[in-house]
This record gives structure tokens, C-alpha cells and sequence, in this order.
């Protein structure tokens, strides 16, 4: 008898181990998910930015020698824009699904409105409201972590921005630098 009460309760930590490592991995996933999602929506946003508008930083005092300490920067990457730009991104989180790879079981989130009237391959999508809402507060909670990260790769790197900002620079996607780059 004592045999099978230690069999049935190592059987039930099990299961609870395995659960709570499933749950921790969907957490990672929907986090990773999150932070992907942003990098393209905040990629696309640049983009439609004219690149040759430009904008003055820097300080507009006088130095004791006359000049002034004024630069010129892009627009689309100037501090202020992508302050902008981050207030909205994560409303976008609407427009993404979920997808399960059947073979490691990890989900993926997939932009499931065209921003530009072209077709979409939805078949492998599955659409959510709990995934886009859990989907849109880690975008929040990313945004507001690591605000000056985001601000700094955006302003500065171009190449990339995707495995950087989330797997080297946040570790929110540990995994994530076996997925192929144009997915999500």
C-alpha cells in the first residue's frame, strides 16, 4: 500500500513539473513572439517614412566659441520618432495569429492582416483573442522594459535588429536563433 502511495504521488509531482515546464515555455514563446512582432512592425513604420527627411539634435546653445552643437539625423531614426512609433506598435498586435510547429510543438505568432491588400496564406494561422491580448501585453511590458534598447538598435542598427534586440541583447528568445528570419 505505502508502495502505491509513493508511486501515485511521484507520478503527480511529475505531472505537475511537466506542466509548469510547458506553461514556462509558452510564456517564452508568446514573449519571444512579442518581441519579433514589434521588431517588423517598428522595421515596416521606418519604412514608410521618407528617408530623405531630416532632423536637428543635439544642443541649441551657443558654445563660448560661436558654433553650435547641432547634427542632422534621419527622421525615421531620430529619437523622438521612434518614441512616437513605440506608443502605437503594440496596438498592431491585433493583426498577428498564432501558428504551431507541428514538429517541436513551439508556437509562432504570423501577421494575419495585410497591411497592403496583398493575399495571405491563413491556413496554417489560428486567430484568438486571448493569444492577441497576451500577445499585445508582453509587446507592453517589452516596450516598457527595455525602452532604451529598443530606441538605441532602431536608431543605430539596421541588419539583424530581429536575433539582436531578442535573442543576444533581451534573451527573450533564447530559441529563437534557429527560426529563419523571414518568419513572423
Amino acid at each position: 500500500m505505502r508502495e502505491a502511495t509513493l508511486l501515485l504521488t511521484s507520478c503527480v509531482v511529475l505531472c505537475l513539473l511537466l506542466s509548469s515546464c510547458q506553461a514556462a515555455r509558452q510564456g517564452q514563446d508568446i514573449r519571444c513572439g512579442a518581441c519579433r512582432a514589434l521588431v517588423d512592425e517598428m522595421e515596416w513604420a521606418i519604412s514608410q517614412i521618407d528617408p530623405k527627411k531630416m532632423i536637428q539634435t543635439g544642443s541649441f546653445r551657443i558654445n563660448p566659441d560661436g558654433s553650435q552643437s547641432i547634427r542632422e539625423v534621419p527622421l525615421a531614426r531620430s529619437e523622438g520618432n521612434l518614441l512616437e512609433l513605440m506608443e502605437s506598435v503594440c496596438e498592431r498586435m491585433e493583426d498577428y495569429g498564432e501558428r504551431t510547429d507541428s514538429s517541436t510543438n513551439r508556437k509562432s505568432y504570423i501577421r494575419i492582416k495585410p497591411r497592403s491588400g496583398e493575399a495571405m496564406d491563413l491556413s496554417e494561422a489560428t486567430l484568438d483573442s486571448r493569444v492577441t491580448a497576451s500577445l499585445k501585453f508582453s509587446c507592453e511590458t517589452i516596450v516598457e522594459q527595455h525602452e532604451d534598447e529598443i530606441i538605441e538598435f532602431f536608431a543605430h542598427e539596421t541588419d539583424n535588429v530581429k536575433d539582436k534586440l531578442c535573442s543576444k541583447r533581451t534573451d527573450l528568445c533564447d530559441h529563437a536563433l534557429k527560426i529563419p528570419h523571414d518568419e513572423l
